[in-house]
């Protein structure tokens, strides 16, 4: 199979940043418009052609799905160690460019009628297609090095476009929290790569993930090397991990995701609901053979527990948020962590890899409903021009498309039957079940929570109380209804899709099966969680604020997103600058800046005292110049004599 055109997929929208970057100001925004979503069209038209080429003619081999590999040699280190670049084409690979290549173009597309006026309207969609590029780059990485590289130019877009309204003091202070707390992850990252470079002498994903090959041997002759009680492999593998848990939120490193919804609406679909945060899932799949194979398990296991602790934690927060876009937030963090844990439980006798298939399968459904719910979302904010509950309430009289697309989705995240998320979540809750009984529970208990504090939002927009608007709300333009109607029918549809026939992680395919007790207690669970939130805000009542007022401490503890942020900032005053930076600070201003400022208030004294010697004035060099002739006649006349 030829892939050569694929490397047309991110070098489409990389020229089309660039066209409308460097002549922004000569571009027309209606022009600017076209052309990003013109790219954006062909990119994701040659995403679909690439996944029939491979997963109907050309990428099976004997019934496996072969990994497809094109690249070149960047960089030669010794005459073992290198960095490729190039495009590898596999199942997890063809699966994130659709997700990358749909959720962006229906945000290109909803971003011509959202951003209609804005003045930075052409600049906008520079920094859309930039994000674009970083992305596809990312997913079509053949080793670490690459993906490292357009990792972080996904974290340079993001600052751009969280930061978008920059004149905004929030949204500059969001811009830089995002950057800098995801820097201190991908320093783990690197790390991580650098070692598994100095071990095996290799970055190239085919060579690592070919455990079970004999060009795996390299990776599993290192495993067994230890330090500090754990193989070398796993602490790096761990260490790679938290480049992926800052990258997706995970706890601890979730701080920036609720403060990036200060970008706009549009932003936050492309990067916090579908892509960029699922680049840490993506990682972590794509290591899986090497997560898989090392057999203290414990890699694995910190994937896990991180992802259902994040899971629940999230979940809990998003109880209690009143801004719509935050609730999304925390309701990301909370099925990125979904994710991971199916990832984490991956490993059991009976049924190895369900997890992973699980994981892959709620990547792409999440990301299609959780778009529509965050695209809805600006449809809403776009019509009331607020972010809160309390401005909200009735619209589905006036914003009937809204009402029913952001009706599916908020189905399709409970995991009600027969929606995309039904079938995902079902998938992660076997896998959970049949590894470990407490994450299962908890997996359960998210699902419950996850409906009720998706249609207290869903009822509080749309039902709830019957708001006198100044002016009445109207729906919006078809440029935005067009991808929430699209998404909608994928987020209703997508989970018939035979995904473990294509993605599992041996690439053979499997056949998955419901297991009809463990979904009925799923479904009954978010049954009771929609139910629920029908009786506290359908109708105008006062029942949460009683329920709100019972919970005291506890309720204002998760409002306040558990203080998370206060102890950062505790941390980073008290403790980073008092006890490091604070004693730094004074060594440098004492000495080092002493002895400069010493050195140059020396320079001055002594250059006061020798700069008549440069008067400017004839006399006085021809005086110079007689004195020093005889100064040295005298000296050689006495050498002479003597």
């Amino acid at each position: 199979m030829d892939i050569t055109y694929t490397i047309l997929i991110p070098l489409i929208p990389l020229a089309v940043f660039l066209l409308l970057g460097i002549f922004s100001q000569k571009i027309k925004p209606a022009v600017s418009g076209v052309i990003g979503v013109a790219g954006l069209s062909t990119s994701a038209l040659l995403s679909f052609y690439t996944a029939y080429q491979y997963f109907f003619v050309h990428g099976k081999v004997d019934g496996v799905y072969q990994a497809i590999v094109q690249k070149t040699t960047w960089m030669n280190f010794t005459d073992t160690l290198k960095i490729d670049m190039g495009v590898l084409i596999d199942p997890i690979s063809i699966m994130m460019l659709i997700v990358v290549s749909v959720v962006s173009l229906m945000v290109h597309i909803y971003s011509r009628g959202y951003m209609k006026g804005d003045d930075g309207f052409t600049r906008f969609f520079a920094f859309l297609s930039l994000f674009s590029f970083s992305m596809f780059g990312l997913v079509l990485a053949t080793n670490l090095f690459q993906i490292y590289i357009f990792w972080e130019l996904v974290g340079v877009s993001s600052f751009l476009l969280i930061g978008y309204y920059y004149t905004k003091p929030s949204a500059v202070s969001a811009a830089k929290k995002a950057f800098i707390v995801t820097r201190f992850a991908d320093l783990g990252f690197l790390i991580g790569i650098l070692i598994i470079g100095f071990y095996t002498g290799t970055f190239d994903f085919e060579t690592l993930n070919a455990v079970n090959h004999e060009t795996g041997e390299l990776v599993l002759n290192w495993a067994s090397t230890s330090f500090m009680g754990l193989s070398v492999i796993t602490w790096a593998l761990i260490l790679m991990f938290m480049g992926g848990a800052g990258k997706s939120a995970m706890f601890p490193l979730h701080i920036w995701l609720p403060d990036a919804m200060e970008g706009p609406t549009p932003v936050s679909a492309l990067i916090h609901a579908a892509t960029m945060v699922v680049a840490g899932v993506y990682l972590v799949a794509r290591l899986f053979p090497m997560f898989y194979f090392v057999e203290d398990g414990y890699a694995l296991n910190v994937v896990a527990y991180v992802g259902a602790f994040s899971s629940l934690f999230a979940a809990i927060i998003a109880l209690t948020q009143t801004d719509i876009k935050r609730v999304l937030a925390f309701s990301t963090m909370s099925q990125i962590g979904y994710m991971m844990l199916a990832l984490g439980v991956s490993k059991y006798e009976g049924h190895d890899g369900l997890g992973y298939m699980a994981s892959m399968f709620h990547l792409f459904t999440h990301a299609m409903f959780k778009a529509l719910l965050f695209l809805g979302a600006g449809s809403v904010i776009h019509a009331v021009h607020s972010n809160y509950l309390k401005d909200m309430g009735g619209l589905r009289k006036y914003m009937p498309i809204t009402n029913i697309t952001f009706l599916i989705a908020a189905l399709a995240i409970a995991g009600f039957p027969l929606t995309s998320g039904f079938f995902s979540k079902d998938e992660i809750l076997v896998a959970a079940f049949e590894s470990n009984k407490l994450i299962y529970f908890s997996g359960v208990l998210v699902a419950g929570l996850t409906a009720f504090y998706m249609f207290r939002l869903y009822f509080g927009i749309f039902w709830g109380k019957d708001t006198k608007y100044k002016h009445a709300p109207h729906e919006s333009p078809i440029s935005m209804t067009l991808p929430l109607m699209i998404l909608a029918l994928i987020s209703l549809f997508g989970g018939f899709i035979p995904f473990s026939k294509y993605v599992s992680a041996d690439r053979a395919g499997f056949d998955a099966h419901l297991n009809y007790p463990l979904a009925a207690v799923a479904v009954s669970v978010g049954l009771i969680g929609i139910a629920l939130a029908w009786v506290f805000y359908k109708k105008e009542n006062n029942l949460a604020e009683k329920f709100s007022n019972a919970f005291g401490v506890f309720y204002k503890w998760t409002y306040d997103k558990f203080y998370i942020d206060e102890v950062y900032l505790f941390v980073t005053k008290k403790i980073i600058f008092n006890l490091i930076a604070a004693p730094i600070a004074w060594f440098d201003k004492k000495y080092v800046d002493g002895t400069m400022e010493g050195i140059g208030n020396k320079t001055v004294v002594i250059s006061n005292k020798i700069k008549g010697m440069q008067s400017g004035k004839i006399q006085d060099y021809a005086f110079s110049f007689i004195a020093g002739v005889v100064i040295l006649a005298m000296v050689f006349i006495y050498l002479w004599t003597n």
